[in-house]
């Protein structure tokens, strides 16, 4: 019987390592410089953790997207379908509170949702994650965004904008969500069953709606941005001020809210115009707050989420290719027991000094192992046979020009050093 993967979920192949590779070489060396430090919780998690965070109407409870297992000790656990809130589970169970302030944090491993596979989007999918917890300044909103634009930036991408938008905090956002949702009643005749749902349990969701008769009457739904308080008004000023004066260049979307419940003020996207109907490359926001609903200080935070996939999937679909992986420059071929134990030292050798080596397996025709080294690409191929063996040496042919030589075999391990700096 043969098998294949589930539906959603997917191999990476060797070749998708060579995106892979660079884009985490390059997050991770964007968040040492940006002064974040890496955590890793685990996958499984108690499901009440993201039911907290997520409350009823949020789109991964709404739409039963969470993978929800009873534990053999009866308790309810799932896999992970987001990271902030295993991170601020991290955050308060480990004292991080107490550190401080900021406390800046980035995580990076695979999230779990049934939803709907398309292109980009799995049901396990990884994420490069990175929080800023402790600092209410919009320039820490800033920051988070900068992080993910120098991200994307660093990988080629070019035509880079920010979607922002502001949806208020506790103290002004319930007089907005009344306003919208008198808007849309007075329309729910126009509504289609989701986004009637939507209405009663998560107002803010219907903005984000892919109904086709919804998205016409949001052209005249009443913007969080105008029910701001003075507070939340002051704090996106500073925001787009501070992107002004950068010259970052964005745009307010009134329809722009995130998937989880648990955000306040500042949500945004970073959009690239070259890649069509599917340019939003990334989502985040603050929560302030969040850290409470999981049993730690009032604080606040702001984050962002990014799809390593949707990277990937990106930067195949505007031929950019990443950097070469390192491949292997030289292959010790043997003729013998004796040689071969030798060729075995030799390829240790080589390994020691940083050097990628392969070893020809079993004991086949000397011109059939010259035939693998060709096939494997490597620069140089290290001959041995009772002869070499006897008289010291190594014969080493270039394989680019066929050309031969003997080296003693004391110093070939730093004669291929030289030559492969060269």
């Amino acid at each position: 019987m043969r098998y294949q993967t589930l539906r959603g979920f997917n191999d990476l192949l060797p070749d998708d390592f060579r995106y892979w590779r660079h884009i985490l070489r390059t997050a991770q060396s964007l968040a040492d410089r940006f002064g974040y430090v890496q955590l890793e919780p685990p996958i499984l998690e108690e499901t009440r953790l993201f039911l907290r965070g997520l409350q009823e109407g949020s789109a991964v409870v709404l739409d039963k997207e969470m993978y929800t297992f009873e534990d053999h000790d009866g308790g309810s656990i799932s896999l992970r379908p987001e990271f902030t809130a295993s991170i601020m589970r991290a955050y308060v169970e480990h004292g991080m509170y107490t550190w401080p302030k900021p406390v800046k944090l980035f995580a990076i491993g695979p999230l779990f949702r049934h939803e709907k596979p398309q292109a980009g989007r799995f049901r396990q999918h990884t994420q490069f994650n990175a929080e800023l917890l402790g600092e209410e300044d919009a320039a820490a909103d800033l920051e988070i965004m900068q992080l993910a634009y120098a991200l994307y930036d660093e990988l080629g991408f070019r035509n880079l904008t920010f979607q922002i938008n502001s949806i208020g905090c506790p103290a002004c956002r319930p007089a907005y969500i009344a306003i919208l949702q008198d808007y849309f009643q007075q329309h729910s005749d126009r509504l289609p069953a989701l986004d009637r749902r939507r209405l009663d349990v998560n107002p803010l969701r219907v903005l984000d709606t892919k109904e086709e008769a919804t998205l016409h009457l949001l052209q005249n739904a009443p913007r969080s941005i105008d029910h701001l308080c003075q507070a939340c008004a002051a704090h996106f000023r500073d925001l787009t001020g501070y992107l002004d004066a950068l010259g970052l260049a964005y745009v307010i979307n009134p329809r722009l809210v995130r998937g989880f419940d648990y955000y306040v003020r500042t949500v945004f996207e970073v959009w690239g115009e070259e890649l069509g109907a599917q340019n939003a490359l990334c989502g985040g926001g603050r929560y302030d707050g969040l850290v409470e609903s999981v049993g730690g200080p009032p604080t606040s935070g702001v984050g962002v989420g990014i799809g390593i996939e949707r990277i990937v999937i990106s930067l195949r679909a505007q031929a950019m290719e990443p950097p070469a992986l390192p491949q292997p420059q030289v292959m010790a071929l043997h003729r013998g027991p004796a040689a071969k134990i030798t060729a075995v030292q030799l390829v240790g050798a080589l390994r020691g000094a940083g050097i990628p080596s392969l070893l020809a397996f079993g004991d086949r025709s000397l011109k059939s192992q010259l035939k693998d080294a060709n096939r494997a690409g490597v620069r140089f191929a290290l001959i041995l046979g009772e002869d070499e063996l006897a008289r010291g040496v190594v014969a080493v042919r270039d394989m680019q020009t066929s050309e031969q030589q003997e080296i003693g075999l004391a110093s070939v391990v730093g004669w291929i050093t030289e030559k492969l700096a060269a």
